[in-house]
């Protein structure tokens, strides 16, 4: 029976062991198992505040391109509205009577007659003035003026443009900022 006692003192310590040995690897394994889900979780954080920061910088970046692409609209559209305006006050004016044009002309000859003292004059060839109604020494009627006069000395070495297009462009650009203001505020 001794031995039975010896063989159960052995078995009982190597349980004991074994049990020790096995509640230090739990708690190894535990303690390992902490540290991962540490690791882990402060990963997921960064992970978590990086994906925030790439979502907040693309949502500013999406935004931006859409204020721009709308600027982008806006200008486009005002650029269309000051090229009606352009095209239909050139209209007005081109297309303005007879009598007002005759008016207009006499005011442009004697504008110029401090530049060119006997001007001769080009107008458009619809026209329906003579020299005599200017008061020019020739009048000549071409394709390439649509309204207004260009005024020329007799030797050609002075030209005074007077077309509607060409006056108009010259407040246009004066003024483009006055116009833009009134326009759109």
């Amino acid at each position: 029976m001794a031995l039975d006692n010896v063989t159960k003192e052995i078995t009982g310590s190597a349980k004991a062991s074994a049990a020790a040995i096995r509640a230090e690897g739990d708690a190894e394994a535990a303690r390992i198992m902490a540290d991962a889900d540490a690791v882990i979780s402060d990963m997921r954080t960064k992970e978590d505040k990086k994906l925030k920061e790439t979502v907040e910088q693309l949502g500013r970046q999406v935004l931006s391109s859409a204020e721009l692409e709308s600027k982008k609209i806006v200008l486009s559209k005002k650029k269309e509205m000051l090229e009606k305006a352009f095209a239909e006050s050139l209209a007005a004016l081109e297309s303005a009577s007879a009598a007002t044009k005759k008016k207009q002309y006499k005011q442009m000859v004697t504008a110029a007659k401090k530049a060119i003292s006997d001007p001769k004059a080009y107008c458009a060839k619809g026209e329906s003035i003579t020299a005599a109604d200017i008061g020019v020494s020739k009048l000549e009627k071409i394709e390439s003026i649509t309204g207004g006069l260009i005024l020329e000395s007799k030797d050609g070495t002075i030209q005074v443009d007077m077309q509607y297009r060409t006056i108009l462009q010259t407040v246009w650009d004066r003024e483009m900022k006055s116009l833009s203001d009134i326009l759109f505020g």
